[in-house]
């Protein structure tokens, strides 16, 4: 079953928040109209004591301001981005709903079927959601999969348009091309309130 948040709000409509915090602002501070938040999350099948089986850290131009791993549970500022939204409703919801979303990556990990020759432990999942905001609107948005740290798929979430990068990766895409669940999972989550 896919991730259904509690009290109707999702990923993407809490990270929508925060991108609109932090372009409020940053828009006394820069003339360019286009903004973008990227979250990078990565998700191990298995970890051991006092490793977290996820971490996420979040970045609007590139520039981080937060951290998340699932051991603490909690979203950690960083720097001034990360001060000014900090203690925001938004920013409560983010811990809940990266724990949600990371426990939904860590459920498509058994899915996962690499060649025996690259497999090097256990397998972890490695998601950089990006989506981009321009003249008032969401621009583009996209989720780049890494799996063991090589790239594998790109998911255009604007349009659900897979492109394959490593052809091992190529029943992966076939899999989730056709869970149309799914497609629309990670559509919500990137595109949503960008």
């Amino acid at each position: 079953m896919l991730l259904k948040p509690q009290g109707g709000k999702s990923l993407a409509h809490t990270t929508g928040h925060l991108l609109l915090i932090l372009l409020l602002t940053e828009a006394r501070k820069t003339l360019d109209n286009v903004h973008s938040l990227c979250l990078d999350l990565t998700v191990k099948s298995q970890y051991g004591p006092g490793q977290p089986w996820c971490q996420v850290q979040g970045s609007v131009d590139t520039k981080p301001f937060f951290q998340f791993d699932s051991d603490s549970n909690k979203v950690r500022p960083l720097g001034f981005l990360g001060e000014e939204v900090n203690d925001t409703k938004a920013w409560t919801e983010l811990s809940q709903m990266l724990g949600e979303a990371a426990r939904e990556l860590r459920m498509v990990l058994p899915v996962i079927k690499l060649d025996k020759k690259e497999m090097r432990g256990p397998p972890s999942l490695q998601v950089r959601l990006c989506c981009q905001r321009e003249a008032e609107q969401c621009s583009g948005a996209s989720l780049l999969f890494s799996l063991n740290g090589r790239t594998a798929l790109l998911l255009d979430t604007m349009n659900i348009t897979w492109t394959i990068i490593d052809p091992g990766a190529t029943v992966i895409k076939e899999v989730w091309e056709n869970n149309q669940e799914l497609a629309e999972y990670f559509r919500k989550i990137s595109v949503g309130d960008c």
